[in-house]
């Protein structure tokens, strides 16, 4: 069964079974996307759908549910995934019971075999994607989903996530301009995005924020101070200063939180928020204040978009299964869903070019990137 066929087609069993998993981090819109992928092998396809519990974890564990259509009736408003996720959890890289690295692949593949799966779809973002892709390799029917608040994902316009998290981002955002204005106080917010900046550069500008730090563009500490100053002048008595987890100061480096040695990404970002706060402070004498939304932008409900991105991606991609057409993922490329290579999707990360139009836009309105 794990072997294709010449014609890429399943195998020739009667009844059709498709698994589905959620790797990674969890985000808004993931239970929107097993919805569309088990109602649509369901009703459309005379599928079997098979849940594999806990990401990849589920898949070396052997934990499986059968889903049926009440299963997945519900759901599309839910934020999370009932499915669970992990993102420790990589079968070749497998944390063992006495705390040693084990590749486990094989065990994964051979739990598929059991399962009875002809193909299986992945819901995930780079880290899990790359994964999958490895596994592809070794002769799994995989058909991937792009999905993550980093939004960084090659060969996808959007990510399933990202909006919610933009949105609660951007609501925060709202929310600090009010206490800052009131107290005439620096604001720094530091959000989530790992390498690269969409989440910090999208909120930043849909918040109104004054100052914009992303990875891809290192930051002078100096400019940053002489703008709250000159905004000061200007009797602006408050400023919002928008920080991405991944930024650094030129010549500098990223802040690390800490290291996580069983993961498969060790290293947890974090701080960079309080590091431009306290200098802040320490060279202009303006009281400044830090919020870091953490873990808020992975939570709630996902937003229209999300569910709507999450539906077509989640339909194309159960149709790409039903076909055979493996070693795929579902893309967003301008207003159409499309097919693209899962090796040219995880080849690298989708940075924000510092010449994008929306940086232009933002400089345009006084934004400044403090470069």
């Amino acid at each position: 069964m794990l072997k294709r066929s010449r014609s890429g087609i399943f195998s020739s069993r009667d009844k059709k079974r498709i698994g589905i998993l959620t790797a990674g981090g969890d985000c808004p819109g993931l239970n929107a996307a097993i919805r569309a992928v088990a109602k649509t092998a369901l009703l459309n396809h005379g599928m079997e759908v098979i849940g594999i519990k806990d990401g990849y974890e589920g898949l070396v564990e052997n934990k499986v549910v059968s889903l049926s259509y009440k299963d997945v009736s519900g759901i599309l408003t839910q934020g999370g995934t009932f499915l669970g996720a992990s993102n420790k959890a990589d079968p070749f890289r497998y944390v063992t019971a006495n705390g040693k690295r084990k590749d486990l692949s094989d065990v994964a593949l051979k739990n598929v075999k059991m399962m009875g799966l002809d193909a299986l779809v992945c819901i995930g973002g780079d880290g899990s994607l790359i994964v999958a892709y490895k596994l592809y390799k070794k002769g799994l029917n995989i058909v991937a989903i792009p999905k993550t608040i980093d939004n960084d994902l090659a060969a996808t316009d959007a990510t399933i996530g990202f909006d919610s998290a933009v949105i609660t981002a951007t609501e925060a955002i709202d929310k600090l301009h009010t206490t800052a204005q009131s107290h005439h106080r620096v604001m720094v917010i530091e959000l989530m995005g790992r390498y690269a900046g969409w989440l910090a550069l999208y909120a930043g500008v849909a918040g109104g924020g004054d100052i914009i730090i992303i990875p891809e563009i290192p930051y002078d500490i100096k400019k940053v101070c002489s703008q709250v100053l000159e905004r000061n002048k200007r009797g602006k008595r408050f400023s919002i200063v928008v920080v991405a987890e991944g930024a650094r100061p030129k010549g500098g480096k990223m802040v690390i939180n800490k290291i996580i040695k069983s993961s498969p990404e060790p290293v947890r970002l974090g701080g960079i928020g309080n590091k431009i706060a306290g200098d802040i402070e320490k060279n202009t004498g303006l009281e400044t204040r830090v919020t870091n939304l953490g873990h808020l932008q992975r939570g709630g409900t996902p937003s229209p978009f999300d569910r709507m991105l999450a539906t077509r991606l989640g339909t194309f991609a159960c149709d790409l299964a039903a076909k055979g057409d493996f070693g795929k993922m579902a893309a967003l490329k301008g207003t159409n869903i499309a097919a693209v290579s899962l090796k040219d999707a995880v080849k690298s990360t989708r940075r924000v070019s510092p010449n994008h139009s929306i940086i232009k836009s933002a400089k345009a309105v006084g934004t400044s990137f403090a470069a």
